[in-house]
C-alpha cells in the first residue's frame, strides 16, 4: 500500500499547499488576493484569508519546513485517529482547518488595524499536527535533514523556539506567532477527544512520559 493510500489526507494537503504556494509564489495578484490581511478582514469581511493564507508560503525553504513537517508528523495523526477510534477523518481535518483558523486570531486582534499587515503560512495547522502527534508518541524518533536523530518531543520544542526567535526577527511577512497557538489547540484538542471517546489512554500516555528519550525511540 502507498502512500497515498494510507495517508490521503496528509498527502493531500501537501498537494494543496505545494500548488497553491507554487502558483502565488510566481503571481503577485494570487498572493495579494489569499495573503492574511487582517485589516482587509475587518473592513472588508474577507473571512476566507483566515484559510487561503495557510495554503501560500513567502519562499521555496518556508513552505519545504512546513511540509517536511507536516508529512512526518501527520503519518503519525491521521492513523492515530482512525485506528484509536478518536473520530478519524473528520476529526483530523478538523484538527488541521480549525487550527488554521484558530492560531491566526490573536495575530487578527492585534493588526486588525494595521493596514499595511500581511502574514502567510501553513504554521498554525502544522504546529496543530505536530503537537497532536506528540500526545499519541513523544519519544518517537525522527531525522533532521537524514541524518540528525532526535526525539519527536525534542523537534516539537526546537521547532517552537525557531519559529519564537523568527517573530522576533520579522520582516518575513510569515505568521510566526501562529506556530504558539496552533501548538495549544493541538494538544487541547487531542487531549479533548481522547477524554471524550477513548479516556483509557491516558494511562498509556502518562506512563510513557515517565520514559523520556532525547534522541528517540525506534
Amino acid at each position: 500500500m502507498n502512500e497515498i493510500q494510507q495517508y490521503p489526507i496528509t498527502i493531500a494537503l501537501i498537494a494543496a499547499n505545494v500548488i497553491i504556494s507554487l502558483v502565488a509564489m510566481n503571481n503577485q495578484d494570487v498572493l495579494s488576493k489569499t495573503i492574511m490581511w487582517p485589516y482587509g478582514v475587518k473592513k472588508y469581511n474577507q473571512f476566507y484569508r483566515f484559510i487561503t493564507s495557510g495554503f501560500i508560503h513567502a519562499d521555496y525553504m518556508h513552505l519545504f519546513f512546513n511540509m517536511f513537517t507536516l508529512f512526518f508528523f501527520g503519518k503519525a495523526v491521521e492513523p492515530a485517529f482512525e485506528v484509536l477510534g478518536l473520530g478519524g477523518a473528520i476529526s483530523y481535518i478538523a484538527l488541521y482547518f480549525i487550527g488554521l483558523i484558530i492560531s491566526d486570531i490573536p495575530t487578527y486582534l492585534k493588526q486588525k488595524d494595521n493596514y499595511n499587515y500581511h502574514c502567510l503560512g501553513a504554521s498554525g495547522a502544522v504546529s496543530a499536527v505536530v503537537f497532536a502527534a506528540i500526545v499519541f508518541n513523544p519519544w518517537g524518533s525522527i531525522y533532521i535533514y537524514g541524518a540528525i536523530k532526535i526525539s519527536a518531543f525534542v523537534y516539537a520544542i526546537l521547532y517552537i523556539f525557531y519559529c519564537v526567535a523568527m517573530s522576533r526577527r520579522g520582516g518575513d511577512n510569515i505568521n510566526h506567532d501562529a506556530h504558539l497557538w496552533g501548538s495549544v489547540f493541538g494538544l487541547g484538542f487531542t487531549i479533548t477527544l481522547i477524554a471524550a471517546m477513548q479516556p483509557w489512554m491516558f494511562d498509556i500516555i502518562l506512563e510513557e512520559l515517565k520514559h523520556p528519550s532525547l534522541f528517540g525511540r525506534g
